[in-house]
């Protein structure tokens, strides 16, 4: 098979397209003739090697793909060869192992791919989607008629986020930093799209709250925000951290008088129970057709070191999947 293999912690050229053995499934365990890969930040993180999350070397990044299963374990019932399914991780590790033309999976990190949708949307799905769920359900405890904001509304999670919301009955207000971007977010349902270039949007924010506030913020950038999202929370508003890339001074005031709440999370905490209850609930949404993955940049495999500049850069507008070779 093709798989994309890290050998060194670095930089993007680290990342090398290399052939490897094909993966056999044991007793349990599916393999996915992948189709699509997708490309998260977090994949970034782990390359460089100063992540909390160190896979010994050599190793394949990635955990979101979707494809065709071609093989199964003598134990599985729920799949057989032929079946379209994304996964979401796979059996070599935490967030590793899909940048290639062949996945091994256990079954509880397999799930059907609707018709409906493409593999390339399918390789959307797995980290943007279940982050953005578990944020505003898990741990802000979203509630219908509750307003939130969406701080990179353009990106994977950020779209993720703002169709999700709308899904759960919340008005939703969406920042981006291009017109492009901007459109992008009011056509996936967000009531309100704000540019976060903008002096004033801040103020705008407030103003679109009507004065009440935002209840729940969902924060890509929280060493650029935090300190801003907590004068703007709402009287027991949440902010949940979901993406940051360093330090920040804020003012714990601020919480205060308004008994607000700053929640961390990250996907890899979930559990395997609750990771089943979040694609059930997907899987409703992507049936129903109120959740659809926006695919912004097809990649072949090879291209893996440029997908990595471009999934930190600035100006996201969906997600950046990439393509092995058949």
């Amino acid at each position: 098979m093709h798989a994309i293999v890290i050998r060194e912690f670095g930089g993007p050229e680290v990342l090398k397209l290399e052939e490897r053995p094909d993966p056999v499934p044991g007793k349990a365990q599916v393999i996915v003739g992948v189709r699509a890969v997708g490309v998260n930040p977090v994949d970034t993180y782990i390359r460089s090697g100063t992540y909390a999350l160190v896979p010994p070397l050599p190793y394949t990044p990635g955990s979101d793909g979707a494809g065709i299963v071609q093989a199964v374990g003598e134990l599985v019932r729920a799949f057989a060869p032929g079946d379209r399914v994304y996964f979401c991780g796979t059996a070599t590790g935490l967030a590793t192992g899909a940048y290639a033309s062949l996945a091994v999976c256990e079954t509880s990190q397999v799930h059907r791919l609707p018709e409906r949708l493409s593999f390339a949307q399918g390789a959307a799905v797995g980290v943007p989607y279940a982050t953005a769920h578990r944020a505003l359900v898990s741990r802000a405890a979203a509630r219908p008629g509750e307003i939130a904001l969406v701080h990179g509304a353009s990106g994977g999670v950020g779209i993720a986020a703002v169709q999700i919301a709308r899904m759960l009955g919340l008005t939703v207000l969406g920042t981006a930093g291009s017109p492009e971007g901007l459109e992008l977010v009011s056509r996936q349902g967000a009531h309100h799209a704000i540019d976060h270039r903008g002096p004033d949007h801040v103020e705008r924010i407030r103003e679109l709250t009507g004065g009440h506030g935002v209840d729940v913020i969902v924060e890509m950038l929280a060493n650029v925000n935090l300190d801003r999202d907590l004068g703007l929370l709402a009287p027991h508003g949440r902010v949940v951290v979901v993406g940051n890339r360093g330090r920040i001074e804020i003012d714990p005031r601020q919480t205060m008088g308004k008994e607000s709440a700053i929640l961390g999370m990250v996907l890899w905490a979930a559990s395997t129970g609750e990771l089943e209850a979040v694609h059930a609930a997907l899987g409703d949404g992507f049936e129903r057709g109120v959740l659809t993955p926006v695919v912004g940049r097809e990649l072949p495999l090879a291209e893996a070191p440029k997908a990595h500049e471009l999934v930190m850069a600035p100006g996201a507008r969906g997600k950046i999947v990439l393509v092995p070779a058949a």
